[in-house]
Formats: structure tokens, sequence, C-alpha cells
């Protein structure tokens, strides 16, 4: 507590008493009492000890009024849990003071105060550390068991339709919310009914976005809608029956922006299907840049279909497309704006340092400029990261009238509310009646990822690349030094260096993985099954290059890293400039020009100054002035000229010129004379020293200039030789194709125009286009797809650039219905596009559900790939599975985190050793620790090598590394794992190793705090009941979704009889080993034990753990710390009553004790609790939560929490924020208005 401050208003008093009441401690029992304004004796409540007022205290006190008859002395009252104790620094009070309050007037002594933060943690009360409410706590905070993470899906509130033909299913987390009652009455129902076209999941998304369509923003533009159906529930058709129910409201225009042009025939087919055959489809790509209505274009309804590329194009006299379809639209414009696959305006609002994407910015434009038209948001993969929502201006999740001005406030708050703030959105979405998101029933379909070895052959490959690179490096640095300093040249090198060195490994890793590919697509054959390869590069550039230098026949496939390799080296290795030996006339030129810049009079003034010398006669006097003055106005002085040599005047045609320094003289004044016909470049002999001397000097330096570039040719000329011998993997492509039979058994759906295909004969390879006459290059895709879905290909090869909204599924309707086993053999830059790859073979109407392969090799650096697919994912599961843990179990590798960040920094400290490292080094022991030394210096000379550490200097002596890590690279996780790539396998592993230890530790010791994000939290219990009736806290006036305070009663405990029947039936099966049984503590903790009941778990040396207050607990236990922590108890009576008395004591209080400070709300350890959830609409609030929760305690309870629970009664599921007990009269002050909900 701090001095008196300045005063400030007072506020209001922290007890709800008289607000002059003194705080006193009991002299007996040491409770803290408050004690009524006038009294000066009293009794404590607790101890029953008679005491009076100190003297300090009475001296304030005003003298008490009269006692009544019959006065007892008045009881005091005890401390608030809620606040913090803190005595007033003038009067010696004791204060209850709200957390977070930091200038109030003591209600004892009127005086202002101020609180020190800085000396706050003293008037804590003591806590002794509980190991068992530690551990307690932990399991708490990371969960219950993860239950069911998706629900079988049917329209809750419509029943139009015939049911869909595949399974679908919704997360549990938005199955938990319900949408809005649907209001809208459909024009083409009956049309709809009659045909059977659409299931009752797509006209459900027609009548919700129709019905989203008639209301409007607060900034008066229209409502938008998302579709956020993850692939194969039919997305397609649907768009097509919104497109067929506006016509029939006499809105024939339409507006539908996709992916690629290939998509418009998808279009075609889909308006087909809803009976809409009279409305036309016109791709924009083939129109003209003149008006869409005029008489010669003549487009005057009808959907244009666009892709996003001709959405920012314009033609040469600059009209642009945008400007065309707002000018066709007109401004008042009340039709569809469909945005297909809008996974492609991402980017609008970049990462710190990017620019906004000119795709992200023309979606945003014409919307902006269209400001009544019925948008429609469609993709699986939409928001898969907050940042990305920018262009979905039409949600109203932001602007005026929601909590957050801009989207740049929306996007900080959700950032910081992690994974399970992105659920909630997706369910505050759902519940407002502006989205959808359901996805095909992942029942039958087998996620594995494959761990592919480096054969022997590679690994060896692998290791002398690593070493060229490092070489490489190091010749680069040296042929550099000796060039004349040229920054800007010298970081586009390196930039370009490390770019291909990038691309280089990345190819090697996809290569690596090319026999495990052919072996699992080769047995999949072999089963009856057919293979689908997804890779994202095709390297046609490298394929090009190649062809372009060496010709259409080449002797094998082409390495694309061996290519990459030679372009990047001939094109980017320094060499100095190439001397150019003068000719002759180019050294007297410089020549001249050096003598001509030496100071000195005209040649015209020398000769005047002699002639002015001379002693004429008096006749030639007057005769030679008027000559002189006669020549100076009728005559060129070059007529006569002086002798340089005597001195005497002369017919300038007479004497001779040096052609270097321009001097005059007569021939014969030479030494020796010259007689004979003089060369027209004559030098005089001084001119003729210095220009040999010159020369002489010239020619030295040109001839080591000569030689210095000859040799950095030399270098240059053996380092492509080396190249050239190198052993490097082909084309994964083309290899793949190859040995699976090539062209006429593979089905190629890619971007790239022509292939490498095995000649005839067997030797050699030809390149040639993949079209042929009677399939064009814009038809080659569809061809090759129609190939494999009529069974005439089993093995279909796809890219990203070339499968975009393919279906591949085993189709009912396809001629090849054989089970599809789906391979990655190579993972794409984001999970958007992994999930867009997956979706191919994964849609509806299918005969089986496809089998996953997600191939990795064993290299640890090849993880970059996982990590940033991995860290997407994480999201992904928000709106588009809904529920993290409904992604792929790819969690694991996301490494690009805080927690990864952190991590990094921590390592490199130790490999620098600035610190010491948190865990012992992969391969190394504690016991022996010249085995870390040994590591450290090996690793330190691995970052070396990949440009980590700069800077570097041996040390004095002792021949150790000194470097440094710039600041910049200290976190760069993504750095770290690219520059690993291009390290030899064993010490590239190592390093990983020890990378993932440090950030495994980190993520154990956030779960430990209470600091880790972990999504959803299930909350179980034996009995879980709803209590009292929920409350309504806030109601959206748009769509009248609420948000609501709901309470529940939790009973977590195992009876001992409960406890007792697990372990009997665990004997009975047989199973149970030695160590099964009861344990106690072997510490004790306010004079008691902590019981527990473990069994051997899933693996061994693992134990589940029962404990008789929270139940069964999410982690399993190693068996180490259950003996270090606990030891066995032999007899059943004293496991008996220990379990049950604590199984008793838990139903009252926490495992901290009586002496808790958050008293009655604190839950850790307590068996029976309250637990509050926030559910409904989150958004409207989200800003009141995050203020009261800032002010908790527990740094656990100050997280956004999103928790599922589930009442064992009657299975009500809620998904919402939990709000911890001690904040919930804070968020229900600070929100408008409460109301019970009506039964």
């Amino acid at each position: 507590m701090g001095q008196p401050s300045v005063p400030l208003s007072p506020a209001p008093p922290p007890l709800s008493l008289h607000p002059s009441s003194n705080q006193v401690r009991c002299a007996g029992c040491r409770l803290i009492l408050a004690v009524a304004p006038g009294l000066t004796e009293f009794i404590c409540p607790s101890c029953h000890m008679a005491q009076m007022l100190p003297p300090e205290l009475m001296r304030r006190t005003p003298p008490p009024p009269p006692p009544p008859p019959h006065y007892q002395p008045a009881q005091a009252h005890g401390i608030d849990p809620t606040k913090i104790q803190l005595p007033c620094a003038h009067c010696k009070a004791i204060l209850n003071v709200p957390h977070g309050l930091t200038r109030f007037a003591c209600p004892q002594c009127g005086i202002e105060l101020a609180v020190d933060v800085s000396k706050l943690n003293q008037y804590l009360p003591p806590e002794e550390l509980n190991e068992v409410a530690i551990d307690v706590e932990r399991e708490e905070d990371e969960g219950g068991m993860v239950g069911e993470t998706f629900t079988d899906y049917h329209p809750p509130k419509l029943s139009i339709g015939p049911s869909h033909p595949d399974p679908i299913v919704e997360t549990s987390s938005l199955s938990a919310v319900q949408p809005p009652e649907p209001t809208y009455n459909l024009m083409i129902k009956d049309d709809l009914l009659r045909s059977k076209a659409l299931s009752c999941l797509q006209i459900e998304t027609i009548v919700y976005a129709c019905q989203r369509h008639l209301q409007h923003l607060e900034n008066g533009a229209r409502a938008g809608f998302f579709i956020g159906d993850g692939a194969g529930v039919g997305k397609g058709r649907t768009i097509a029956g919104l497109i067929w129910e506006n016509w029939h409201h006499g809105r024939r225009k339409a507006l539908w922006i996709s992916v690629g042009s290939d998509l418009k025939f998808d279009a075609r087919r889909d308006l087909d299907d809803v009976g809409a055959n009279c409305v036309e489809v016109h791709a924009l790509n083939k129109l003209p840049y003149s008006k869409l209505d005029s008489k010669s274009v003549g487009v005057r309804e009808g959907v244009i279909f666009s892709t996003y590329s001709s959405l920012i194009a314009s033609s040469e006299k600059g009209r642009s497309r945008l400007q065309q379809l707002v000018q066709w639209c007109g401004s008042e414009y009340d039709g569809l704006l469909v945005f297909d696959e809008c996974h492609k305006a991402k980017n609008l609002i970049p990462e710190a340092g990017g620019q906004a994407t000119r795709t992200g910015e023309a979606v945003l434009e014409i919307q902006a400029r269209l400001p009544e038209s019925r948008v429609v948001y469609c993709s699986a993969t939409g928001a898969s990261e907050p940042r990305n929502m920018g262009y979905m201006a039409r949600l109203g999740l932001w602007g005026s009238g929601t909590s957050f001005v801009a989207f740049r406030d929306f996007l900080g708050a959700l950032d910081k509310g992690g994974v399970g703030a992105l659920e909630l959105v997706a369910m505050d979405m759902k519940a407002r009646g502006m989205y959808v998101c359901r996805t095909l029933s992942y029942k039958g379909a087998e996620f594995e990822v494959v761990e592919a070895p480096l054969e022997a052959e590679m690994m060896d490959m692998y290791r002398k690349a690593a070493e060229f690179w490092a070489e490489l490096r190091v010749e680069l640095l040296s042929a550099s030094a000796v060039l004349s300093d040229d920054k800007p040249n010298s970081s586009q090198l390196w930039r370009l260096y490390w770019a291909s060195h990038q691309r280089f490994f990345r190819h090697m890793c996809m290569s690596a993985k090319v026999p495990a590919a052919v072996k699992l697509a080769t047995q999949a054959l072999v089963e009856n099954k057919c293979v689908v390869i997804g890779l994202q590069s095709t390297g046609e550039a490298r394929t090009e290059e190649a062809v372009t230098k060496y010709g259409l026949e080449l002797d094998d496939f082409v390495s694309g890293p061996r290519e990459l390799l030679l372009k990047f080296v001939e094109e980017n290795y320094p060499l100095p400039p190439k001397p150019e030996s003068p000719g002759e006339e180019s050294v007297k030129e410089l020549q001249r020009k050096r003598h001509s810049a030496t100071p000195g009079v005209s040649f015209k003034g020398r000769v005047r100054k002699v002639a002015k010398m001379k002693a004429p006669s008096d006749v030639e006097s007057d005769e030679e002035s008027e000559t002189e003055s006669d020549h100076e106005s009728t005559e060129s002085d070059d007529e006569f000229q002086i002798c340089e040599i005597c001195n005497t005047e002369e017919e300038r045609k007479k004497l001779l010129r040096c052609s270097c320094c321009g001097q005059l003289v007569h021939p014969e004044c030479l030494v020796p004379p010259l007689l004979d016909l003089v060369p027209d470049d004559w030098s005089c002999h001084s001119c003729k020293e210095k220009t040999d001397e010159y020369l002489q000097a010239r020619h030295a330096y040109m001839a080591e200039v000569l030689k210095r570039y000859e040799a950095a040719v030399e270098r240059k000329s053996r380092i492509l030789e080396i190249i050239r011998s190198l052993g490097l993997p082909n084309n994964p492509l083309d290899d793949i194709i190859d040995q699976l039979g090539g062209p006429d058994n593979v089905a190629e759906m890619t971007g790239r125009r022509g292939m490498l295909v095995r000649a005839s004969g067997g030797k050699g390879v030809i390149y040639q286009a993949r079209n042929t006459k009677d399939v064009t290059m814009e038809m080659v895709n569809m061809h090759e797809k129609q190939l494999f879905m009529d069974g005439k290909k089993f093995v279909a090869i796809i890219s990203e650039a070339g499968s975009a909204g393919v279906s591949l599924q085993a189709d009912r309707r396809a001629m090849n219905q054989r089970r599809r086993v789906h391979l990655t053999l190579e993972l794409p830059w984001s999970a958007d596009r992994a999930i867009q790859q997956f979706g191919r073979t994964h849609r509806s109407n299918q005969a089986s559900a496809p089998e996953y392969r997600l191939l990795f090799t064993n290299l640890g650096g090849e993880r970059r790939f996982a990590s940033i697919v991995a860290k997407r994912l994480e999201s992904l599961g928000a709106l588009t599975q809904g529920d993290r843990r409904a992604g792929l179990s790819l969690s694991a590798y996301n490494y690009d985190s805080t927690y990864g960040k952190r991590a990094l920094m921590m390592m490199y400290r130790g490999i620098m050793e600035q610190d010491s490292l948190p865990v012992v080094p992969p391969g190394c022991s504690s016991e022996r620790p010249e085995s870390i030394q040994e590591f450290i210096i090996k690793a330190k000379a691995a970052l070396v090598s990949v440009g980590i550490v700069r800077d570097t200097l041996l040390g004095n002596g002792n021949g150790k590394v000194i470097g440094r890590i710039v600041d910049s690279d200290m976190s760069d996780v993504g750095r770290f794992l690219n520059r690993l790539l291009g390290l030899p396998p064993e010490i590239q592993n190592r390093l990983f190793e020890l990378f993932v230890s440090i950030f495994d530790l980190l993520i154990q010791n956030a779960r430990i705090e209470g600091h880790f994000d972990s999504g959803i939290v299930d909350m179980r219990a034996n009995v879980i009941e709803l209590q009292g009736t929920p409350k309504t806290v806030h109601v959206d006036h748009m769509s009248r979704a609420s948000t609501v305070l709901f309470t529940f009663t939790m009973d977590r405990g195992i009876t001992w009889e409960s406890a007792r029947t697990l372990l009997t039936e665990k004997e009975k099966d047989g199973l149970g080993s030695t160590y099964d049984g009861f344990y106690e503590s072997m510490r004790e903790w306010m004079g008691r034990r902590h019981f527990l009941l473990a069994f051997e778990g899933s693996a061994s040396g693992m134990f589940k753990i029962f404990r008789p207050a929270v139940g069964e607990a999410l982690r399993e236990m190693p068996m180490a710390e259950l003996k270090n922590k606990y030891r066995k108890v032999s007899g059943l009576e004293k496991a008996c009553k220990g379990w049950q008395d604590e199984y008793e004591v838990s139903s009252k209080q926490c495992m901290h004790g009586p002496k808790c400070k958050l008293g009655n709300f604190c839950t850790v350890g307590r068996r029976l609790q309250e637990v509050n959830v926030l559910g409904g609409l989150i958004l409207p609030v989200w800003g009141t939560i995050e203020k009261a929760l800032s002010k908790q305690v527990r740094q656990s309870h100050k997280q956004l929490r999103v928790v599922r629970i589930e009442t064992t009664t009657d299975n009500q599921r809620i998904v919402g924020l939990l709000v911890p007990n001690a904040a919930v009269e804070t968020v229900l002050r600070n929100l408008s208005w409460v109301q019970d909900i009506d039964d």
C-alpha cells in the first residue's frame, strides 16, 4: 500500500457494511474482523474471546451512542475472500480491496490511498505448496476426456426435401447452437419437391441465405451469408438453387466468381440439375471489354461466370473487368454476388510487412460498389485464419453497431482468444443465421501419417548434397570478398542462395518419398484399389530449361535439384568484370587526355610570346606588325607555328606534330633527324617513353586482372562439373509416372504443358506435349479425369494448379468405383490447400470413403512443411470442422508458435553457451558433461554452415568458435526449420530432437501454470445438473439470438465402492500388473495424505489415475513419477478410510484447504462445484467478459476458455465461455440487463 496520494473521489466501500467500520485482527484466533463504528468492545464470533479496539483506533472513534436496553456486544464480520486484504497506510485498518482497484479513499479515516503493486505479494497469505493440488489443477486445465467430435446432422428446424445421399456431420460445438426460426417462404419449393434435385440440407441453406438477405447492416449495406460446408456437400448445386430462387423474384442477373474457368461447365451442370435450363451462363473471359448489355455483346440477363484472375484484369486501353461488371449490374443492383471458393481473396489484411493482394482488394471493392447485392461467401476453408476473413465485410461481425470498431480490433480479440475464440465466432454466426458448416462424415475414411525413412543410397546422396551446399557457401563468400563492396548485389545473391537452398532440399525430401509412394501405390493396385497422388509443384520450369538447353531427346529424366543448382551457380556466381584489351588508339586517347589535363598555355599563346621576344629591324618591325595584324584579322594562326626545339617560326605544314602531346618540331631538329616519310601517329621521344611505361604497367595490370578472371571462371567451371557429377534424384513427378507404367496408365491433372516420357526402345526420354490432336490443352485435365473415372487408368496424380474443384471420389455414377488411396507426396504450403486437396477424393455419393496416407521422411527439417500446415489445421477445426480435434493428427508438428519461438531462443542460447540448455541433448548424458560439450561444438559448427551463426572467429588458443546470432534469427522458427534441411541427416535430426524436447518442456510447464490454450475443454463429471433457470443477458436486435448464462452443479468424485469395483474388474480380466492398486501421497498436507487408484494404462510404464474428488485424470502418470510422489497402500482398510475421508472433505473445500485465498471460489480438487457458462451469442459481450476475466487472481481464470458441458439427466449440451465463479457478479453487473428464460 502506497503513501497517501492526491485526493480522489472516494471509491465505494469494499464491504456492504457501514462505510466507517473498523477491521482488526482477533487477539485469539487471528481472524480478521469488521467492527461496527462506535464500538470499542466486542466478542470474536469464532473463538468467542472478549476484547477491545487498539488504542490508536479508539482515539479516532467517536463516543458510542447510549446502549439500548439488553445491549449485547456486536459480532464482527469476516474477510471478503474475493478481495485482497491490505492495511491502510494512515490508520492501519485492514481493508478489503477489489482486484484491479489502484486508487480509493480509506472508509475508516477518509484519506486517499494508492496501491503499490510492487509490494503486493507480501500481503498475500502464504500458501503451503501442495504438489498433489498442482497436479490436479493441471489435469483440470487440460479438460476431461475427449468425447465424440462430430455428431450426425439433420436440419433442426426444416423438413423440406429428401435426405442427403451420404451421412453428413456437424461438430459437436456447432450442434450445441440452434439457428434462428426459418421465416422465409421459397418460391421454388414445389419444383424442388417434385424434382428432388436438392437435399434437405441444401434447401435449408437456401432458406437461411434468402432470409439473411432480407436484413441490412448498421452501415446500410445488405447482410451477407457464408456457406462453409466441406467438400462434397454440394455447394455448387446450392448456389444454383439460390440463383433459381432469385430468378423467380425477377432478379435475372447474377455474378458467380470462382477459381477456374473450367468450373463454368460445373456451374452449367448444376443449374440444369435444379431445373434452371433457361438461365444462360456467360464466361467473362470469352467476352470483350465493351459494355456487356450493348447490342454487339448482348448479355442482358443470366449468370456472368468470372474467375478471380478476371476480376483484377484490364484491357490494353485500361478498361477493367471490375468496372465492366459494376456497369452491367448498375448501382441499384440487388441480385446475387457469389464468391465461390472465396479463400482466394485471403491476405486482404496481410502479416506485418506484407502487402494486401489485388484479389482481396477487388473483392472488397465490388462489394462496396454494389451495396444492395445479395452476397454469398462460399468455401470450406474461407476462415481458416481470422486474418483471412478481412474481405467478409457483409457478415457484420465488426463495424458500427458491434463490439469491434474495425476489422483489426476483431482480429486482435480473436488472436488473444486463441483456437477457442474462432470456434465461438462460428457458433455466433450460426446462431445469427448467417452461417452453415456441415461436412461429409469421415466415418470409414482412414488417416495415417506414414514415415518414409531415407534409403541408404538416398541418405548418402543427401549427406553429400548438404556438404556441397556448405562448401558452396564458403566458395561464394570468398568469391564475393575479392569483388568491390557492392552491397545490393551481395544481399541479392544471398537471398537467391537461401531460396534455392530451400527449394533444393524440398525437392530432395520429395524425391526421398518416391520409393515409399510407389510401393504404397503398387500395393493398393494389387488390393484392387486405385490411387490418387497429391503434390504441389511439378518441376515444369526445370524440365523446360533442360529441354531448351539440351534438346527434346535426353538420356534420362531431368534432375530438378541438379538443374536448380546449375542455374543458380551459372547465373549468380560472383565473377570479376571481364577485362577488355584496349587498342592503340584508345591508349593514345588516354595519354592525350592525361597531357591535356596538365596546366599550361595554348600553343597559340606560346607562339605570340616567343614572337614578341625577337629583336627585328625597324622596317621589318613595322611591316611585321602590320602583317601580323592583317593575319590576325584574315588568316588562321595555324598557318605559321614555332618549332619547340629551335624556337623559329615555320609554316605549319613543314613542322611535325606529336600525336600525344601535340608539340610541333622541325624533322631535322630531332636527334637523329627524321628525313623519311613520317607516319600520322608519330610521337615525340618524351611521349614515346611515357607511352611505353604506361603500356607496360597497363599490360601487367591487365594480365593480373585476366588471371583473376580466368581463375574465377575456372573455379565456376569446376563447381559446375562437381554439380554435374553429384548423384541427385530425378524429377519426382516423371519418376513416379514412369515407375507406375507411364502416361498410358497414369492420369495426370496438373498445370504443366509438356512431359518427359520413356522412349519406345527403353533408352532415353523424349519431351512431348501433354495434349493430342483430339484434345486441346485447355481440356486435357478434364480428359485425363474422365479416363480415371471411367476405369481406363487407375492412378491419378494431381497438383493444386490442375485439380481445383475436380471430383475424383469413388462416385456411384462412375465406372471406376474402386476405393481411393490418397497419398500426399508433398504437403501443401497451407492447410487451406491441404483440405482442398483432401476434398478431391472425399465427396458426396461415393461408394467408399478414401484412405489417406500422409508421407513424411524421417528428416527433422522436413517437418517445416508439416508445421505450416498444422498451424492452419489447428484453426481450420474452427470454421471447417468446428473443433480442433476434428482435424487431422498433425498438431504435434505445430512448432511455428509462441512456444516454438521460446524453445528456439533457449536452444540457441544454450548452443552459444550464453545459458545452460534446459534439457540434456539427444545422444548425451548428464553424467558425461564432455558428451554435452562435444554436441555443442558440433551444433555450433552446423549452425555456422547454414548461416545462422554469423561473424565467426576462433577463440584464443581454445579452438572454440566465437560468433553471434542476430536478434531477428533468435526466434525465427521458420528460418531454423528451413536451414535445418541443409544439414547432414545425423546432426539435423539431433538438433531437431533437441528443439522438440525444449518445446515439449515449455508446453508441459504452460499446462501446469494454466497458460496453455487447449481449445475446447470437455467438462466431465458423474453428475451434471442444470441449476435454476438460465438467465438471458443480451439479445441481438437483428437476429433476436441471445446470450444466456447457465449455472450447473457437478459431482466429479468416485465413491470407494466404485473405485473398488474398477480394481476388481481389472484383476478379473487378468490384465492387471503388480503395481495396480491404491496409493497414498508420500507427504502430508494440513495433517492429511491424498489417495488415488492407479493401474497400468495404454502403454507399458504409464498408469491411469483415479482420485476420490475428481475421478479419472486425463493424463496418464509415468511409473517414475508415481513411485516418487506416492507409495502403495498394503491394507484395504487404510485405503478405504483415507479414500472416504478425502471424498467427504472435497465436497466442502478445495485441495488448498480452508486458508485458500480464493475461499469458496476455488474449484481445484473440489468434488461438488458450481460451474457458470455463457452460451449463445458471445461476440456482442466479448469486451465485457474480457474485462471481468482480466481481474482474476489465477492465471488460468484470466484466459477465455471455451468449454463443452452435457447434463447427465437430460443430455442437454451447452458450448460456451467458462466464467469463473468469482467473476460472475462482475459480468452480470457490466451487462446491460438480465432476465430469466421463459419455460
